[in-house]
Order: C-alpha cells, then structure tokens, then sequence
C-alpha cells in the first residue's frame, strides 16, 4: 500500500503576492491570474493557495491567531 501527502493547501492573505513568490522560484501554474485557489505541481504532489479566510471557513476553524493556515490530503493506494 503506497502512502502520500497528495495535497497542501496554504492559507494566505494575498493570493497574488504569494502566487508571485512561487513564481520567482520557478515553479509553475495552469491557474488563471483571477482564479480564487492556485495550485503548483510540486514532485508528485499539489501545492494550493487558497485564501486564509476561505480555507478557515471551509474547515470551520476559527482564525484567532492560534491557527497556523495550512491543511494536508493524506492518499493511500
């Protein structure tokens, strides 16, 4: 049974700006410039940019401060 981290999802306040960032390392995206989620193909796995408030709302986490903004998918195969 093969194992993984599919999916990493980065909460983020400004989705451009940090789009921007992974761009200026080279990594690349099919996602358009107003899309609400940005996802990089990263050595097998996906690295998404979501917003923080959104990502929050969606898993019902009240960001207060404590909650450090990032989800992880787990796969098994």
């Amino acid at each position: 049974m093969e194992q993984r981290v599919s999916l990493i999802t980065l909460g983020v306040v400004d989705i451009g700006r940090a789009r921007a960032f992974y761009e200026a390392l080279g990594w690349t995206t099919g996602s358009e410039p107003d899309d609400d989620v940005v996802f990089f193909q990263a050595c097998g796995m996906i690295v998404a940019l979501w917003s923080r408030a959104g990502l929050a709302e969606d898993t019902a986490v009240a960001d207060s401060g404590g909650w450090g903004g990032v989800t992880l998918a787990h796969n098994v195969r």
